[in-house]
């Protein structure tokens, strides 16, 4: 009876080492993953900190290309009225230069 005892004793002393070493081996690696789970939120965030920005700024970029766009649907649709105004005023030019060179006045009468 002692013997079987002694086993006993010897057995559940054994079974406490071994829960105790695995509650501290699990303890630590409770905290090993807290703080891998730590360091992830923290990359979580500054993650959805920089797609917002770079939303933002394709956002401020998408509208810079409609107002280029608008700018040069503009400058096209009206190419060929400032064209026509530029020859036009090219041409009062030199009709006023041949003027003040001393040609008459009456020629370029005639000649429109």
């Amino acid at each position: 009876a002692i013997r079987s005892e002694e086993d006993a004793q010897k057995a559940y002393e054994d079974f406490v080492k071994e829960t105790n070493a695995s509650i501290e081996a699990k303890s630590k690696e409770i905290v090993n993953k807290s703080e891998l789970k730590a360091k992830a939120e923290g990359e979580l965030v500054e993650t959805k900190e920089a797609k917002e920005a770079v939303m933002l700024e394709l956002e401020q970029l998408s509208n810079y290309d409609a107002e280029l766009h608008q700018s040069c649907d503009f400058v096209l649709k009206n190419f060929d009225i400032r064209q026509t105004a530029r020859d036009e005023e090219i041409e009062a030019l030199k009709q006023a230069k041949a003027i003040l060179s001393g040609a008459k006045f009456e020629e370029f009468l005639q000649a429109s």
